[in-house]
């Protein structure tokens, strides 16, 4: 069997359960992830007739549940666990998957997702004290990393310096492919801007 999502075997025996009282004849789960690779990316666990399995789902067949994985949200779901813990009131299900928002990357991946995962786990949470935040838009032919600049660092008086010492900085020493940078957020906009 292959196993996308670690479900540990109360989770398994709870979610049995629950198949079971649906009385639908095949009935499955469905695991999935809304809007992953963003920050917004949240896990969802459904119930799955057998007439709503998508073409690209994968099977992960257990001994006492079928588990569908939607395809393109495995690589999202790399070290998930589905856990059930018991206590007086029943229990509880919990899902734990810690690159939902970034898929978890090797010196294999593509050097467009190397790029967006050193952004989103390094630079974003110091830029986050500011209420900023950046993004990689392209990656050109002659390895110029184009970015977009959000939240409190866009518009801000300091994001040149951020950006030179910073993101550009960090992003040369750990990915090779990556010449320079180029900022193309519309800084006229400082609403929101840290340092006006």
């Amino acid at each position: 069997m292959t196993t996308y999502v670690t479900i540990t075997p109360d989770a398994e025996e709870y979610l049995a359960q629950l198949l079971e009282k649906q009385n639908v004849e095949g009935m499955a789960v469905r695991v999935f992830i809304t809007q992953p690779g963003t920050k917004y990316a949240e896990t969802c666990l459904a119930y799955c007739r057998p007439e709503e399995v998508h073409a690209n789902d994968l099977l992960q067949d257990m001994e006492k549940l079928k588990v569908y994985v939607e395809g393109m949200s495995v690589p999202y779901l790399e070290e998930s666990i589905i856990d059930f813990a018991k206590d007086r009131m029943g229990g509880q299900l919990t899902i734990k998957a810690p690159n939902a928002k970034m898929p978890k990357v090797t010196a294999d991946s593509p050097v467009e997702e190397r790029i967006s995962y050193l952004l989103y786990t390094e630079i974003n949470p110091g830029l986050a004290s500011h209420g900023g935040e950046v993004s990689l838009v392209e990656l050109t032919e002659d390895g110029i990393a184009v970015l977009k600049f959000g939240g409190g660092c866009q518009g801000c008086s300091a994001v040149d310096m951020t950006l030179k010492d910073g993101v550009e900085a960090s992003l040369i020493a750990k990915i090779p492919e990556v010449k320079g940078v180029r900022d193309v957020t519309d800084h006229t906009k400082d609403d929101n801007a840290y340092f006006k």
